[in-house]
């Protein structure tokens, strides 16, 4: 079942949002708060859930309530990749957590954490472990990201690829699984920290890794999944098929679904991080998949989850 919805991925990070066209993030802000009233006035139960931001910023929290933007939602989220990309070490994910838990009365989940083997495997071994040390009971959500690496011959879902040398193909390395589907040194551990580590992997267009991906969550005794719903997609051939597919394949697991990308023809720049040049039309779409996917009828966890003690409620 669908527990939560995620309003946009990173939107703090100039890679999943085009500050440039939004530098205040007052853009951002309407479109939240728009969606956010949609969603509930089509399932006021379903928990919304702020983007997760990367780089974890208080100062960006603050922003966000001054727009009003908090008062709409039911959590925050933060990212997090010390050992990768983040100007920190992973020892100091409690303090990273308490820097926003200070600034909000919020919950602050974490719906994406992960350590590539871009150098060695040995590396994300280390930090499976060491993340679920620090993390499990400080977050009421843990998403680590991700089962699956990026196929190679797939683009990564960021602005600027290549130019970003090493930090562009570390994203194609943070797999529990090989792109052929084949276990790294980690994955034997991550069923230790289950159900209390869930997973983040994002589903491609028709992806062929959907049916095998169920497969190994189930054997990793995985209960929460967080993935995404894209607007951009949504104007390709068969959208909904595909969509109809991806959420019936899923619906076992407690879901967060994150809705997000803006489709190039709708945006002020034309590519997936622009502000939409109409907020309403993201609204209309969070609307269209919460009433589709998420109706009012649907069974609702929401104040355990909110109060973190959601692990076997139904």
């Amino acid at each position: 079942m669908i527990e939560a919805v995620m309003l946009w991925n990173e939107p703090n990070n100039k890679s999943h949002w085009d500050i440039e066209l939004d530098p205040e993030w007052r853009r951002f802000a309407k479109m939240v708060k728009l969606a956010a009233d949609a969603i509930a006035a089509e399932n006021d139960a379903l928990l919304r859930v702020l983007g997760g931001m990367s780089p974890i910023d208080a100062g960006w929290i603050k922003r966000m309530e001054e727009f009003g933007v908090l008062e709409k939602l039911d959590a925050v989220a933060v990212h997090g990749f010390p050992l990768d990309w983040n100007n920190w070490t992973i020892g100091e994910w409690p303090a990273r957590l308490s820097e926003i838990q200070r600034v909000t009365n919020l919950p602050v989940w974490v719906s994406e954490v992960g350590i590539s083997t871009f150098g060695a495997e040995e590396v994300q071994e280390f930090g499976l472990r060491r993340t679920a040390e620090l993390l499990i009971g400080r977050a009421p959500r843990i998403h680590w990201y991700s089962l699956y690496d990026l196929p190679a011959a797939w683009p990564a879902t960021t602005r600027h690829r290549e130019a970003d040398g090493s930090s562009y193909y570390r994203h194609f390395h943070m797999g529990l699984l090989r792109e052929d589907g084949t276990p790294k040194r980690a994955l034997q551990h991550f069923s230790e920290f289950t159900p209390e580590l869930g997973i983040c992997q994002w589903f491609h267009f028709e992806d062929h890794r959907l049916e095998q991906a169920v497969d190994w969550l189930r054997k990793l005794g995985v209960k929460y999944l967080r993935t995404g719903l894209s607007w951009a997609d949504s104007f390709r051939p068969h959208a909904e098929a595909w969509f109809d597919r991806q959420m019936a394949a899923l619906e076992e697991f407690d879901v967060t679904i994150t809705y997000c990308f803006t489709p190039e023809h709708r945006g002020i720049a034309p590519h997936h991080s622009s502000p939409p040049l109409v907020n309403e039309e993201f609204a209309q779409f969070c609307a269209r998949m919460t009433r589709r996917y998420a109706p009012n009828d649907s069974r609702a966890v929401a104040s355990a989850v909110v109060s973190g003690s959601a692990s076997d409620v139904r």
